[in-house]
């Protein structure tokens, strides 16, 4: 994977809409300096080489039985990859991380029902070959939840997961 090639006007336009997405192409037009065809085209790149997305993040209040837990699996070394793509595409698991330490893959669920995080966490994920142990913390109070958490700034590296 090759790292994105951005200049100064792509990093402005990504930092206004990554304060807010709802903002004009006129509007954005008018702070930059360049017309809306402009902004329109860089829009349009940036989401056709999956640079950026738009969506609406719900929030936890919408249900009254949302839970959130991590998952910490231990996978053979050279599997990794691997089980982490069968992980993705469990029902229940929002995100998927191949991380360095007691876990080499780490995934978010969010559930409403103990027993679908028991079928996902015991029934489907240590079940799937290379996998060696699994462990399930659920979060049983949150202080703070940030659906920005994966904000990435020039700051940031890029890495390369595979997909």
């Amino acid at each position: 994977m090759s790292t994105p090639q951005l200049d100064e006007l792509d990093r402005q336009l990504i930092d206004i809409l990554s304060h807010d997405a709802r903002v004009s192409n006129r509007k954005i037009a008018a702070d930059l300096g360049v017309t809306e065809g402009t902004v329109r085209g860089r829009i349009k790149r940036l989401q056709q080489e999956r640079l950026i997305a738009f969506t609406a993040i719900t929030g936890f209040s919408l249900s009254n039985h949302a839970q959130l837990a991590f998952i910490g699996v231990q996978a053979e070394v050279g599997m990794v990859r691997e089980v982490a793509k069968q992980i993705a595409d469990l029902p229940l698991i929002t995100s998927v991380m191949i991380a360095m330490g007691q876990f080499n893959i780490l995934a978010i669920s969010v559930f409403d029902e103990l027993e679908n995080l028991v079928e996902n966490a015991s029934d489907r994920i240590l079940a799937i070959e290379g996998v060696h142990h699994v462990e399930t913390s659920i979060a049983v109070k949150t202080l703070k939840y940030n659906p920005r958490v994966v904000r990435i700034t020039e700051a940031d590296h890029a890495v390369d997961m595979g997909e």
